[in-house]
């Protein structure tokens, strides 16, 4: 059963500018998992932002919205085939037990301006 679908688009120029501006932003916003997977990559900036538009995304298919769910408690991570998957922290786990959230399908996509991620969150 369909709980919810959100979508999010981060412009990476924007996204570079802000963690230049701000550079405790990375700790506060991703995982220690997720820093080292972006940092490890030729431009991490791409993978942030990608992370952030798939944070938002699915905290829109949770249908809340930062005042609720703090960035650090969705991690986005590769399961074993590669793919894109979510794992949920704190509150956000607790706002998907509650709705009955039970798998998540994501895709992530990014051009050399855009980021752009689509959540699914599933019940049974």
């Amino acid at each position: 059963m369909l709980v919810g679908i959100g979508v999010d688009l981060v412009e990476i120029d924007r996204f570079r500018t802000a963690l230049a501006r701000t550079p405790g932003l990375k700790d506060r916003l991703f995982r220690p998992d997720e820093r080292a997977y972006a940092d490890a990559k030729r431009d991490p900036v791409e993978r942030y932002a990608v992370r952030f538009a798939a944070k938002e995304a699915v905290m829109k298919a949770l249908g809340r919205g930062l005042g609720e769910i703090a960035m650090f408690d969705i991690e986005v991570r590769r399961d074993e085939s590669g793919a894109p998957s979510v794992l949920l922290h704190g509150r956000a786990a607790q706002v998907a037990a509650e709705q009955g959230v039970r798998r998540w399908l994501l895709t992530l996509t990014h051009t050399e301006h855009t980021a752009q991620a689509i959540a699914v969150a599933l019940a049974d």
